[in-house]
């Protein structure tokens, strides 16, 4: 089977954009320039660059090029042909019991995902009653500018325009990341990603209604999973005097213990094409998978456990 995976930027730091400008001005410039001589100014420009900035700036890279962002999954999840259930969602009520930054950053995360399910299948009433709860994480969190009054007047007026919603809740969650990154808050955003993957993985499991033969194509979202852990423990791992961050990292162990049973293998060599005009690279591979039922079921009972605990 051959699977297509694309990477999307999602924000852009004050450091890329300035690495990137330098990358134009290279090929403005001097047209003659050799590849080689452009890379050499980069890396030069890059050695010039304060070694921790240039450590979070690649930290930043990976958040937001290699996890889905919730929007992404829930597309996934349409594009399946599942069904909505509101059942699986994360109650709106539980609002009141997230007073740490814990809770409020994977509830961020976890909020985001289900306004984008929502949304997804027109819910209209569910998905303005989950941006609240958006709203209410992102103000406990002191992300004042994220998602204000004008936002849910922008996703009230356009409730009948799918296209301006998904925009409007994709700007949300990318503004939510982008102000704590630049407000070194670095960790509390790797919190918020973690919940939304956990809870789009959660839904994906859920929809398969504990049978591997109910929607293939779910289980075939839900076995690649595989390929995000690697880069959610990466990131964990960045932070290890955070114990917010080691308790996830411990849960996402959990995950990877059951996830080494499952088997992806490559059958072609890997491709990848970039448009640079829409900043998208698609990576191609045939790749095989295998998963026995027993793991399947030890996977979906898992994720069921981790997701009850971040949404208590």
């Amino acid at each position: 089977m051959r699977k297509t995976f694309h990477l999307f930027p999602k924000t852009v730091s004050i450091l890329s954009i300035a690495v990137s400008i330098l990358i134009v001005s290279c090929q403005s410039s001097d047209q003659k320039k050799s590849s080689n001589e452009q890379d050499e100014l980069i890396e030069s420009a890059k050695q010039d660059i304060d070694p921790q900035i240039m450590d979070n700036f690649n930290k930043s890279k990976l958040i937001f090029y290699s996890l889905p962002s919730p929007l992404e999954t829930a597309m996934l999840i349409k594009r399946s042909g599942a069904r909505y259930d509101e059942e699986i969602l994360n109650p709106t009520s539980n609002i009141s019991n997230y007073n740490t930054n814990l809770k409020m950053a994977l509830n961020l995360g976890i909020y985001s995902a289900d306004l984008s399910y929502t949304s997804l299948f027109d819910q209209t009433q569910s998905a303005i009653k989950y941006m609240g709860c958006a709203k209410k994480m992102a103000e406990g969190l002191s992300i004042i500018d994220a998602i204000d009054e004008n936002t849910m007047k922008k996703l009230e007026d356009n409730m009948n325009n799918r296209d301006a919603v998904l925009e409007i809740i994709s700007e949300t969650f990318m503004n939510s990341n982008a102000y704590l990154k630049e407000n070194d808050r670095p960790a509390i955003s790797v919190m918020v990603l973690v919940g939304g993957w956990v809870e789009g993985l959660y839904l994906a499991s859920e929809l398969t209604n504990g049978s591997m033969e109910n929607n293939k194509r779910l289980l075939d979202r839900i076995i690649y999973q595989k390929l995000s852990l690697i880069t959610v423990l990466n990131l964990l791992e960045s932070y290890p005097e955070n114990e917010d961050i080691q308790y996830l990292h411990a849960k996402m162990n959990e995950l990877k213990g059951i996830f080494e049973q499952v088997k992806i293998v490559n059958t072609s060599n890997v491709q990848s094409e970039t448009d640079a005009a829409n900043r998208v690279t698609t990576i191609k591979a045939d790749s095989e998978t295998h998963i026995s039922k027993e793991v399947f079921e030890s996977l979906v009972k898992k994720v069921k456990e981790i997701r009850s605990e971040f949404i208590s």
